[in-house]
């Protein structure tokens, strides 16, 4: 069997998932945006799981497409949720 080295702690992962949250979370509140309202403009039926995503509650983070389609309905770029706020 392989022995195969951690690449990143857990520890590591819930920060990154968490600066991504925070973003996404600051941002629709400057843009005066709902969790409804952005839940079903990314194409979610209800608000659950997207305020599980940006609060990273139970595990659920957002992915790839859905930082696309926020970073297109907020008008900001991609990087802009993986920048670590102090």
């Amino acid at each position: 069997m392989l022995n195969i080295p951690e690449i990143v702690s857990q520890e590591e992962i819930d920060d990154f998932f968490t600066t991504i949250s925070s973003n996404v979370k600051r941002i629709r509140e400057e843009k005066g945006m709902s969790q409804l309202e952005v839940a079903l403009m990314i194409g979610q039926k209800s608000s659950g799981f997207y305020a599980n995503t940006e609060n990273y509650k139970h595990g659920k983070h957002f992915n790839l497409l859905h930082l696309l389609k926020l970073s297109k309905l907020f008008n900001v770029s991609v990087e802009e949720f993986l920048i670590k706020r102090s």
